[in-house]
């Protein structure tokens, strides 16, 4: 039963994974080029064809080559802020939901110290391969032949705070690695707390080496009482897809549906819409980040978002009277710039449904935990940060 204040019957908020709009002020303290702008470099470059998310309002935004600001707009539209330290995917959905950082999660761009490689190799009764900064699926071709000949697990990090372990299958089983990995949680504390621990599996011969759908991230446990928890407490349905699940541990998430790539995502989406009447469908579309920014894959990150485009009319056809469907990012991750890591930039924010008030300039916001205000007050629920539009776009 959902609580009597409730104005949208369903929000379908969807992350985006990395879909910048924008270096803010503190770029340079975070080690970025200069220029950084993931929307607005991919379309001067590559050039972009998102004639929806146009129409929704996203060239109102800010100037964006080849995306026409929309007069009217079909949605609301502005920018949010990450106020909280860092750059990453931990920090950026954590304060979606309330959770401002004191401090960053720990980077570890030259690979792990002694002092935590000794200890988690004695404890696995293993010795490690890798420990650097890598690519996953470049490190699993470049080491996944010395791996299967020793038994070594694969470790390496990346523009993320996390501690990530690679094995094959049929070299190191599922259960084996998984409790690798919980190991490494277990260490990985204190000053060292990076946000995830993840569990890379993998099958195939050198040379084809492929990752499997089984990974599997060993998170921080978010603080107690942010927006997926007080919604449970108060009867709303969270229904997960993509990584949102692993982000948060399970806190406050009814259901879930893992997604190997966007596509997949997206179509869950759509089935999630079937089956789920009311309540926040809560979706992370990954593939703009791990498969294309990390990688400086303009036309893939390109064509990613035009394919997000052109799913756009049919998702917008099946949602009812009383839905709002909200769309942002977690960080950047420009393909365009030198290097291979996340970029501190300003997030999009579109808002529209059909009982939704469009054309709506919700500016610049001050955190990302406005929207989960948002989220909370339609729900009536509230969250520790965080200003609400929701009144904006009644």
């Amino acid at each position: 039963m959902l609580p009597s204040k409730v104005v949208f019957q369903r929000v379908i908020w969807i992350v985006l994974d990395s879909v910048g709009i924008g270096a803010m002020p503190d770029w340079a303290q975070y080690g970025d080029p200069p220029g950084c702008d993931t929307l607005g470099n991919i379309a001067r470059k590559r050039g972009l064809r998102l004639p929806h998310m146009a129409r929704l309002g996203l060239g109102n935004i800010k100037p964006l080559t080849g995306i026409p600001a929309a007069e009217p707009a079909a949605g609301a539209y502005g920018r949010c802020t990450l106020a909280s330290p860092g750059k990453d995917t931990t920090t950026g959905h954590w304060e979606m939901v309330g959770i401002h950082l004191a401090r960053a999660f720990p980077l570890y761009p030259d690979g792990f110290p002694p002092e935590i490689m000794d200890e988690f190799e004695r404890r696995i009764g293993r010795s490690a391969l890798g420990n650097r900064a890598a690519s996953g699926t470049e490190i699993i071709q470049e080491l996944g032949a010395e791996h299967m000949r020793t038994g070594s697990p694969i470790v390496y990090t990346s523009a993320d705070s996390v501690f990530q372990v690679a094995a094959h299958e049929e070299v190191i089983p599922l259960w084996e690695l998984y409790k690798i990995c919980e190991t490494a949680r277990e260490i990985l504390r204190g000053p060292a707390e990076v946000g995830r621990v993840i569990a890379r599996p993998f099958l195939g011969a050198p040379g084809h080496f492929t990752r499997t759908a089984n990974r599997h991230d060993y998170a921080v446990p978010p603080p107690e009482d942010m927006l997926l928890d007080r919604l449970e407490r108060r009867g709303v349905l969270v229904h997960a897809v993509g990584k949102i699940f692993d982000v948060f541990l399970g806190r406050g998430i009814r259901e879930s549906d893992k997604t190997k790539n966007n596509g997949d995502g997206m179509a869950k989406t759509l089935a999630a819409l079937e089956t789920v009447d009311a309540g926040l469908i809560f979706v992370n579309l990954v593939d703009f980040d791990q498969q294309y920014g990390h990688r400086n894959d303009i036309e893939g990150y390109g064509s990613a978002l035009e394919q997000f485009d052109q799913w756009l009319p049919e998702f917008e056809s099946r949602l009812n009277p009383g839905d709002l469907a909200v769309f942002t990012a977690d960080h950047g991750c420009d393909p365009t710039v030198p290097g291979t890591d996340h970029t501190r930039e300003y997030v999009p924010l579109l808002a529209f449904g059909p009982e939704a008030r469009p054309g709506v300039d919700l500016g610049l916001r001050g955190s990302l935990s406005d929207i989960g205000q948002t989220v909370a007050e339609n729900f009536g629920a509230s969250i520790e940060r965080g200003d609400s539009f929701l009144r904006q776009i009644i």
